[in-house]
Formats: C-alpha cells, structure tokens, sequence
C-alpha cells in the first residue's frame, strides 16, 4: 500500500460514504429514498470540491442532506490525509516516517519537520477563514432571510467558498447579488485565501508577525510564496479586464449593468474560473471569447496546497519561464533569481500534457455519447469538471447517465491528480543510475 495508492483510496472510500448518506430519505426533501446516480454524482463532485450538480442542491435536498454535502466539502477539501492525520493528533499519536511522508506528498511540502505543528496551524488557519466569513456574510443574508436561515446560507456559503467548492443553496448561485460589495467581496477572498495554499498564508502571518514584534532577524519569502502571489494577482488583474472587455456589450451579461458592476461582475469572474464555481452571471449565454478565456483560467487553477484544482500556477510560471528561456536562448530556468530545478520542470510538463491528454480523451468519449450537444459546452464542462472548477453552461442535469459517470470519472482525477493515480496504478518506482548518450533531433 503505497502513498498514492492511500490517498486515491481514501477518496473514493469517502465518496462511497458520502452517497450511501445521501441515498438515504433522510437527506432529500421530500424524505424519499434519493436517485443513486444523483447521489453518487453530487457526493463525487462535494468531496472534489467540484460544484457541478445534476439537481438545485437549495430545493432537492433536505437540511440533513445539505449538512452531509457540507461536511463531505469541508473533508474533501483538507483532503484525506491531512483528515486522518489530525484525528491521530487528536488521539495523541505520534506521526512516523511513512505518515510524514504522507502528509508531505498531500500538500507537496518540500520538507519533513513539524508535521504536528503544521497540521494544527492548516485547521487553525481553517476555521479562522471560515468563521470570519460566516460573520461577514450574515450582515447580508440575515436582512434578507432572517436570523436563523441566514445563519445557515452563511455556514454553507463560507464553507464551500474557502474551499473553492462552488455549491450554493441558491437556484442562480449568485446572481441576485453581483451589485453586493460585500458578497463580491468575502466570497472572493474566501476563494482566493483558500486557493493560495496553506504555506503562502502560513508564511505570510510569520511575516507579519515578526514585523509586529519588531524581531530583528531577517524573514526571505521562499520562492514558493513570490511565484504564486505574483502569479495569482496577474491572473486576477488579466481576468477582470479580459472578461470586461469580450462581455461588456454582451446584453445577456455586463451591457445593462453600471459602469461599477460591470467591473465587479468582471472581477467576480476573474476569481471564480481559478476553480471557485460560482457565478454571478449566467455562464451559458457568454460570448464565445468569454467562455473560451474561462476554459483557459480553469485550466491553470489555483495554487499548490490549497483547495482548488487545475494544473496550478506555479506548474504555469514554469512552463512560461521555459518559453522566455527557449526564447531568450539560455539552458536554464530562473525564477527571481533561484534556478529551477529540471525535476521540477519535467514534472510541470508531465502534469500539463496528462491533464490535456485526459480533457481530450474526456471531451471524446462524452462527444460520442452526447452527439447532439455543442462541442465548446461538452469541452467546458468537462474543463470544468479536470479543474474541479463548478462552472457550467447549464448542460450537467441533461447529461445522459453514461456521461455523467464519466464526468465522475473526471472530478475524481482532477481532485487526486492525473500523476498521484498513475503513481497508485505503477507502485513505487526503483530509482536507477542508468544513463544513456545524448542525441539532438529538432524540434518546432
């Protein structure tokens, strides 16, 4: 039993647990026994933290049901073995050298030392976020729907946005409130603080706490936080501006909007396609460009360790620098003056070419099981599902049972990684010292 291998099992043990719950009557709103494939399709994407959805996840399931989507978010998005090693911390076990590196290969942390400190720290950093959301989100649905059903549109929404999930209680997610400076404002920081990744932020508040007590000691920010804060800010600016200007005469989107919501619709936009899932405008009557430039966010996604899927932006600042050097002709790759190592870089190109190579074989099979559909909705939501992203053009309810397994299919290997579930299937690789002649040959 390998590392891979636990942590592809573990997922899909949780994804069984989570649609066994919601078979039951318990969970639906009319207390009868749920669809199994409705069950199977809503627990796969909450545990993925995905957000596609086959029913209105407000009216179809019960308060029990949604309470069990929420816990399957919230588990899906610590991942299985950072949930099962704080609950041997909470036993008062101590980690050994396997379980480290099992923590290690779940949040791609470059080191071994201080597992217990850092999984109390992702928990800490966790709630932190969460319940400064609900509290911020209350002064808005509690005027609207009183105290207590307020409350509970809070819990949900915080939760699901911090872990990029996208689930909304809400028919239209969040259309009705694309003017809320508010919403516009702690869904997406939310999504964006759980999208960095717990380093960044844990790094962050060490910075931030040692200028605080005014330590004389000097903090360097790893390569790690430069490369994904940079990242994520120009990805947020490109996007804002991009979805601007391809839908501002869109009447089915920004035209009719002010000047100001135009913008923050735009911004809202430009967050959400990093893997969040949720929207503020209907997604299936975008423009063309509009929908191609989404395909193109959900594809990078957010960042390593946190909540959301893609291929990361660390994965897309490699691959870019590689360009400028093969442009520039040099034979290294730097990154703010730290020379990328070439592991690194054939790992940035294997997770690019069999994320790619996994959408196309995804879009073909779903192609020829829906002939009838449109090839750039069946390519969107099968995007959106590799990237664990929740967007659609509203074809997911309509989707044959043969296409919606093998969107399943596709949640799951976006969540665990293409390369973690071919390392599962393979086994641990023997490392060899064997080298072989090099020969050109040409390439472009």
């Amino acid at each position: 039993m390998t590392i891979a291998r636990t942590v592809c099992l573990g997922f899909l043990a949780l994804i069984l647990i989570g649609t066994i719950l919601l078979i039951l009557p318990f969970a639906t709103n009319d207390g009868s026994w749920n669809n199994p494939m409705v069950a199977l399709f809503t627990s796969t994407s909450a545990v993925c933290v995905t957000g596609l959805a086959v029913v209105d996840t407000g009216t179809y399931f019960s308060f029990w049901g949604q309470l069990t989507i929420l816990f399957l978010i919230q588990l899906g998005g610590f991942g299985y073995m950072m949930t099962t090693t704080f609950l041997m911390l909470l036993l008062g076990r101590k980690f050994d050298l396997k379980q480290k590196f099992a923590i290690k290969e779940s949040f791609d942390r470059p080191f071994l030392q201080g597992s217990n400190s850092l999984v109390v720290s992702i928990v800490a950093t966790t709630l932190f976020f969460e319940i400064t959301g609900i509290f911020l989100l209350l002064k808005v649905f509690a005027q609207e729907y009183g105290l207590s059903r307020g409350l509970w549109l809070s819990i949900f929404h915080s939760i699901s946005a911090w872990n990029n999930a996208g689930f909304s209680l809400f028919s239209d997610s969040l259309v009705a409130y694309k003017s809320s400076w508010l919403v516009n404002l702690v869904i997406p920081g939310l999504v964006i603080f759980g999208g960095i990744g717990y380093q960044v932020i844990i790094e962050f508040y060490l910075w931030l706490r040692k200028n605080i007590s005014r330590q004389k000691r000097v903090f360097c920010f790893s390569l790690n936080f430069k490369v994904v804060i940079s990242t994520t800010i120009l990805l947020l600016i490109v996007g804002t501006f991009a979805f601007f200007l391809t839908e501002f005469n869109n009447p089915a989107t920004l035209r009719n909007l002010s000047l100001q919501d135009k913008f923050l619709t735009a911004w809202f936009q430009s967050m959400t396609t990093r893997t969040a899932g949720f929207n503020s405008i209907d997604i299936g009557k975008m423009t063309t460009a509009g929908l191609f430039i989404t395909m193109g966010f959900m594809f990078i996604g957010a960042s390593p360790s946190g909540t959301g899927g893609g291929i990361k932006t660390t994965t897309f600042r490699i691959l870019l620098n590689c360009t400028k050097s093969a442009l520039q002709g040099k034979d290294d790759v730097v990154l703010y003056q730290r020379e990328v190592p070439s592991t690194l870089i054939l790992k940035a190109i294997a997770v690019v070419f069999g994320t790619a190579a996994s959408i196309v074989v995804v879009t073909i099979l779903i192609s020829l099981v829906e002939p009838n559909l449109v090839f750039i909705q069946i390519f969107f939501e099968v995007i959106s599902a590799f990237a664990t992203v929740g967007l659609s053009t509203g074809i997911t309810a309509s989707l044959h049972s043969t296409a919606q397994l093998i969107l399943i299919c596709a949640m799951y290997i976006g969540r665990v990684s293409i390369l973690l579930l071919i390392a599962a299937f393979i086994g641990n690789v023997k490392p060899t010292s064997l080298h072989y002649p090099e020969e050109n040959l040409l390439v472009g």
